[in-house]
């Protein structure tokens, strides 16, 4: 399988069955365009950390067909051009911040000189040059993870993966790690995040994939996981006459309305589409306060997502014998 050139990465019929018969993953196939910030979120024993390890070559798959930056996973020359911060990292405890950048610049081959105008670079990024010097042992979880983050990026990867970036880390940390994504987006990186965490996924991601038992549910921009679930809200002042309802149905056919109190549901996201039932309304002598666009939330996306696959992780855990 060739990558083309519009994906950094692209997987199918990605399969892991542990012992035989706990399956991890039962076939994944997803794609990740160069450039772009792609969010895998999941519940819990979804496979989303086994998908990664897939991926960096730490776990054996029983099935994979794909490829990074065109080659096919496992290709040596490109795992030197791949970032990886895995879920719960553990760095040597006497090492410093500074040091530890270091260590793992020499092991991704980066020549000495390089590495460290790399490791002052990254420290300033990440946010850590006040504590470079101090020891990994003194490090609150937050800190780890900004130096985790540094380490990713060492040998100025093209693409970047990140199994729970933000965890732990504070709100500042937080929005300080989501800056650091834009810009590697910027320059052109792919970054792949896994996270619990939906708002910060929903704040930087270009699309996302939702793995739910091995399998993934949906995968897309948001707009485009929401397209059916968008809508306009108008807000009366009163409730709305239905007269007046009947009305509004005839200068929007075809588009579907439903009434909330005083909040008239528009099934369309296109603003002109609406304007007939403003006029409607206002001819009428209706008090209209306010209209808005509506789109569901990332987290309530990934909740239809895991309801209409059959509940929360307790169930992928049950059908997968209990799967990471």
């Amino acid at each position: 399988m060739r990558n083309n050139d519009g994906a950094a990465i692209e997987l199918a019929h990605v399969e892991k069955v542990y012992r035989g018969r706990v399956y991890a993953l039962r076939g994944v196939s997803l794609r990740v365009n160069r450039g772009e910030v792609f969010g895998l979120l999941g519940p819990n024993g979804a496979g989303k950390s086994t998908l990664v390890k897939i991926m960096m070559t730490v776990v054996r798959p029983t099935r994979c067909e794909g490829t990074i930056l065109g080659r096919a996973v496992g290709h040596k020359p490109t795992l030197a051009r791949v970032g990886y911060l895995p879920e719960n990292h553990r760095f040597p405890r006497y090492l410093t911040g500074r040091q530890t950048l270091d260590f793992f610049g020499a092991l991704a081959k980066v020549p000495r000189a390089r590495r460290r105008a790399r490791t002052d670079e990254l420290l300033e990024v990440v946010g850590m040059r006040d504590w470079a010097d101090r020891k990994v042992s003194t490090y609150s979880k937050g800190m780890m993870q900004r130096v985790g983050l540094a380490q990713a990026l060492v040998n100025d990867p093209d693409v970047v993966l990140l199994d729970e970036p933000t965890d732990g880390v504070d709100p500042v940390g937080r929005r300080d790690i989501r800056d650091v994504l834009v810009r590697l987006r910027a320059a052109g990186k792919t970054v792949f995040i896994n996270s619990h965490l939906l708002s910060e996924l929903e704040m930087v991601c270009d699309r996302v994939a939702i793995l739910v038992g091995g399998l993934v549910a949906r995968q897309g921009t948001i707009d485009e996981l929401a397209l059916d679930k968008q809508f306009y809200a108008i807000e009366l002042a009163s409730e709305i006459d239905p007269a007046l309802l009947g009305s509004v149905r005839q200068a929007l056919p075809g588009i579907s309305l439903e009434v909330q109190g005083k909040v008239l549901r528009v099934g369309t996201i296109d603003a002109d589409e609406v304007q007939p039932a403003l006029d409607v309304l206002r001819d009428a002598g209706a008090v209209v306060r306010r209209m808005h666009p509506v789109r569901p939330s990332l987290e309530e996306l990934f909740i239809e997502a895991v309801e209409d696959h059959g509940g929360a992780s307790v169930g992928a855990r049950l059908n997968n014998g209990g799967a990471r």
